[in-house]
Order: structure tokens, then C-alpha cells, then sequence
């Protein structure tokens, strides 16, 4: 059996090392969100009350994944700074108690999804036949959160290691698996076995995604730290629970205060009726693609910056930083323009319908100056997981998806009594001002860890 890949990223060239990192990453994502893409599409040959559905029952599963999202972050960073002063004894520790620590969580996920969902669901929609199909896709869900948080536990390892490979692999599969289960699901094999509508795009998610958490799992278990992994190393320790604690709730919270920003955007959305809400959903789907490339790269400055900290050398992590910013703003250059005239086209992809279409395509030409601010944002995020201060990444979230959406939002549509356009400049206000305040602390908080963002 082939070993796992596993590489130093404390020495060879920064620019080769993204480049080896973000192009698996964001071919990785590409094909996450063309899976979502599937769904959308599928839910659309349902009508726009499916759209509505899916849009709203995937955003309250979301909020429970933030868990996977922490304990990404948390195995990558730790992981990432013990490979980096090459301690290979603290990284088996960090990683096979972390895999332990995911699995109890799951549990403890899934029994409380039961009473969470339904109320989340309540909260952002009216009653109706879309209500309805959202609760009953996201029960079906409940059954994927293992496949989602033990997958991306395991993956932040793999991070860790400069892996980006296998999770790429295996989204690729998921998301042709996705294309034949949907409809499978969705509609049967006539006169063989009977389909189960709508739901059966969930019953395909649990399939597929189920599949996914196995070939990562299996690639983690060949890696040189986890040979020799005995009970004693999984068994729970209160010292090593606290590590992962302090780096994954700084960051599952700040995901959580995001998704709850995507239900406080939806609540003020509901008022303006269901189309506004499929419009909504159809357009983030197509914000996600476009983004894709400036994920993947600033997710692989976690485990650049990580190892190269963990190894003291802190021109290294300016160095990478400087490198994703550069190169992020010639990707969202690029970006931009498709999204000011391409965005009722891109919408017409999804759907036919002439009063969904017009409200996604205001979205996106808000969104399309935002672009070099998300990317910015999300590259700080990263840069204060590897530097070990992941808290300040819940404090920018708080204020920007927190509060600054809600406040902005208000005051844009209660007060002054703007359409969905209130809605989307109250985002942009939001994520503009949220820009600012990270900014500074990104400067306080380089200075104090690595001597600055410039020598």
C-alpha cells in the first residue's frame, strides 16, 4: 500500500507550495459546490417551493456542520505548527484525539439537530408547502452529519500534512455519484422501485457523503503519525481536549455567527416572498464557484503559515501572506466583471422563472465588489488560525455577520424602507466596515507574533 503524501512546507518555494496546495483545494470545492449545483438543479425540475426548500433546510444543516468546519481548522493549525517543529509524538496525539473527540461531537450533533432544526426552520419562513419540504429534507439530513464532521476532522489533518489531494478525490467521485443518485432517488427506476421526491435529494447527500468520510478516514490511518495508534493515544485527555477546544470553538463559533447571518438574511427576505429566497439561494450557489480559486488559496495559507510558525520562520509566514494577497486580487479582478454582467445569465442556468431570476442577479452585482474583500478576509482568517489566535476570528465575525448584517439590514429595509436591494447593501456595509476592523487587528496581532506584516 502507497504511503500518504505528506510534505514539509518549511522549506522549497512558497509560490510551488500554494500552487500544490490550492489547486487540488479549490478543484476540491469546485466539484462540493457543483454537487450543491446538482441539488439546486433537481430541486428546480421540483418547482421553486423545492428551491425554497432546499435553500432553507440546507442553510439550518449548515449551522450544525460550523462544528466541522472548527475542528478543520483546530486539527490543521495544531497539527500543522507540531509537523513544523517536527514533533511527530505531539502530532499523533493532536491527531488521533482529535478524530475522537469528532466522533463524540457527531453524537452529540445528531441528537440535538432532532429539536434544533425544525425550529431554525420555523423561524425563517411562513408556513406552506416549502416549510414543509425544507423540515423534512433537513430530518433526512441529520443522518450525513457523520459523513460531513468525521470527514473534515480527518481532512484537517491531512491539511496539516500539505494533503489536499485526497479530499479533492474524493469530491470528485461524491459529485458524479451525486448526478446518478439524485435522480435515481428522486424519481425510482419505473416498475423496479418506487422514487421518494424531493427527499431523495438528501437520501443521495447521505450516500455519497458517507462515502467521502471513508477514503479520508482510510488515507489519515496511512499516514506516518498515525502508525501505531493504540487505544492509549485516543483515550480523551483534558489537556489535549483544551488545545483543540481553544483553537475549534473560536472558529465553529465564528462559522455559526456567519450561518446565523445567512438565516437573519433570509427572515428579511421572507417578506418579500419565496422567489426572493430561491433567488437568494440560487445566487450564493453561483458566488461559491466563482469564488472557488480564492478559497483554495486561502485555505492552503493555514497549513503553509502553521508549519513554517510552528518552525520559527516568521519571513516565511509574512512572505505567504503577501503572496495569497497578491495573488488573490488578480483572481477576484478576473472575477468581478462576470458577476456585474454575466449574473442574470448565470441565474437562468437554475431557473426559468422571469421573478426569481432579476432579484438573483441584483445580488451579484453587489457581490461582485465585495470580492477582494471576502478574499482578504478569508486569508486573515487563516493567518490567525496558523499564528494560534483564532479567537479574533470569532470578534470580526461577530461584528460582521453578527451584528453589522442584522443592524445594517434593519436600518436599511425597517427604516428606510428599501426592497431586497436594502437587503443587499446592508451586506455589503457589513462586510465593508468588517474589512476595516480586521485589518487593524491582523496589524496588532502580526506585530506581536511575527515582528509585523512587513519586516
Amino acid at each position: 500500500m502507497a504511503a500518504a503524501r505528506d510534505f514539509d512546507l518549511t522549506t522549497g518555494s512558497i509560490g510551488s507550495h500554494f500552487k500544490m496546495l490550492a489547486i487540488p483545494a479549490a478543484l476540491g470545492m469546485l466539484f462540493t459546490t457543483l454537487y450543491n449545483v446538482v441539488d439546486v438543479y433537481f430541486a428546480g425540475q421540483l418547482g421553486t417551493q423545492a428551491q425554497a426548500g432546499l435553500a432553507i433546510g440546507f442553510q439550518a444543516f449548515f449551522v450544525l456542520i460550523a462544528v466541522a468546519f472548527g475542528l478543520s481548522s483546530a486539527m490543521s493549525a495544531l497539527v500543522g505548527n507540531a509537523r513544523g517543529a517536527k514533533d511527530n509524538r505531539s502530532a499523533r496525539r493532536l491527531a488521533a484525539q482529535g478524530l475522537a473527540f469528532a466522533f463524540i461531537a457527531t453524537l452529540v450533533l445528531m441528537v440535538f439537530a432532532v429539536w434544533f432544526g425544525p425550529r431554525a426552520i420555523e423561524l425563517i419562513s411562513e408556513p406552506g408547502a416549502y416549510r414543509d419540504a425544507a423540515t423534512n429534507y433537513f430530518y433526512w439530513l441529520i443522518a450525513a452529519l457523520p459523513g460531513f464532521i468525521l470527514a473534515f476532522s480527518a481532512n484537517g489533518i491531512l491539511q496539516a500534512h500539505g494533503d489536499s489531494v485526497t479530499l479533492q478525490r474524493g469530491q470528485m467521485v461524491a459529485f458524479f455519484a451525486n448526478i446518478i443518485l439524485n435522480p435515481l432517488f428522486i424519481y425510482g427506476i419505473p416498475g423496479v422501485i418506487d422514487g421518494i421526491g424531493f427527499n431523495g435529494i438528501a437520501l443521495a447527500t447521505i450516500v455519497s457523503q458517507t462515502g467521502v468520510m471513508l477514503w479520508i478516514l482510510r488515507t489519515v490511518m496511512r499516514l506516518e503519525i498515525m502508525q501505531g495508534v493504540a487505544l492509549r493515544h485516543i483515550r480523551l485527555e483534558w489537556g489535549t481536549v483544551k488545545e483543540i477546544l481553544a483553537q475549534m470553538i473560536p472558529t465553529t463559533s465564528a462559522m455559526m455567527v456567519m450561518f446565523i447571518s445567512g438565516f437573519v438574511v433570509q427572515y428579511a427576505l421572507k417578506g418579500f416572498g419565496e422567489e426572493a429566497i430561491a433567488a437568494y439561494g440560487i445566487a450564493l450557489r453561483i458566488e461559491q464557484i466563482l469564488l472557488l480559486p480564492v478559497l483554495g488559496m486561502t485555505g492552503a495559507l493555514l497549513p503553509i503559515a502553521a508549519q513554517n510558525y510552528g518552525a520559527g520562520d516568521h519571513a516565511r509566514v509574512r512572505e505567504a501572506v503577501w503572496f495569497c494577497w497578491k495573488l488573490g486580487f488578480l483572481m477576484t479582478a478576473l472575477a468581478a466583471p462576470i458577476l456585474w454582467f454575466g449574473g442574470a445569465f448565470a441565474m437562468s442556468l437554475f431557473t426559468d422563472d422571469t421573478r426569481v431570476i432579476p432579484i438573483g442577479q441584483s445580488y451579484l452585482r453587489v457581490d461582485g465588489f465585495l470580492f477582494p474583500l471576502y478574499m482578504m478576509l478569508f486569508a486573515i482568517n487563516s493567518l490567525l488560525q496558523a499564528l494560534k489566535k483564532p479567537v479574533y476570528t470569532l470578534w470580526i465575525s461577530l461584528y460582521r455577520q453578527g451584528f453589522g448584517v442584522a443592524f445594517f439590514i434593519w436600518l436599511l429595509v425597517g427604516v428606510v424602507g428599501m426592497d431586497v436591494w436594502g437587503v443587499w447593501l446592508g451586506i455589503a456595509i457589513a462586510v465593508s466596515t468588517g474589512w476595516a476592523i480586521a485589518m487593524l487587528i491582523t496589524i496588532r496581532i502580526t506585530r506581536e507574533k511575527i515582528g509585523g506584516l512587513r519586516a
